[in-house]
């Protein structure tokens, strides 16, 4: 098991912008996160980064970005992304639960790539179906397993 905490949330209205941070969400079971337009009723509807490679890229490229900018829902701390696989669950504030579908995805040209040159989601991004809905916070903790 390890613990982390989410240190960001973010939505976009639609599919195609970059994300903005909001301090809490409403996290919709089998759908994604309420007013997110890549919530739905697939297998990616919640996409998660590790906070150290929005870091990372930052020095490695000379960004500032932050939430959101690499169209990531949650960015988290502390989680070990290397150990989690396809069927790892990450329970967010004791009672979200998040199953990991998918590790990264297709590459191709997108707002974050064609903005900043870089995106981190095709090669890091954790993508979640949710099993569990309720409501979340930026500073929840994050149990995975």
């Amino acid at each position: 098991m390890q613990n982390g905490r989410v240190y960001a949330i973010s939505i976009s209205p639609q599919r195609g912008q970059l994300k903005k941070e909001i301090p809490a969400v409403r996290v919709i079971t089998n759908y994604g996160l309420e007013h997110d337009g890549h919530a739905g009723y697939g297998e990616r509807q919640v996409s998660c980064l590790d906070e150290k490679s929005v870091l990372e890229t930052n020095r490695k490229y000379g960004l500032n970005c932050g939430p959101g900018d690499f169209a990531e829902n949650l960015l988290l701390e502390g989680l070990d992304f290397s150990r989690l696989q396809v069927g790892s669950r990450l329970t967010i504030a004791g009672s979200v639960v998040l199953e990991v579908t998918q590790l990264g995805k297709e590459d191709h040209p997108s707002i974050v790539s064609r903005t900043f040159g870089v995106s981190l989601l095709p090669h890091e991004g954790l993508f979640c179906r949710v099993v569990s809905g309720g409501i979340i916070r930026k500073g929840d903790p994050v149990e995975a397993e």
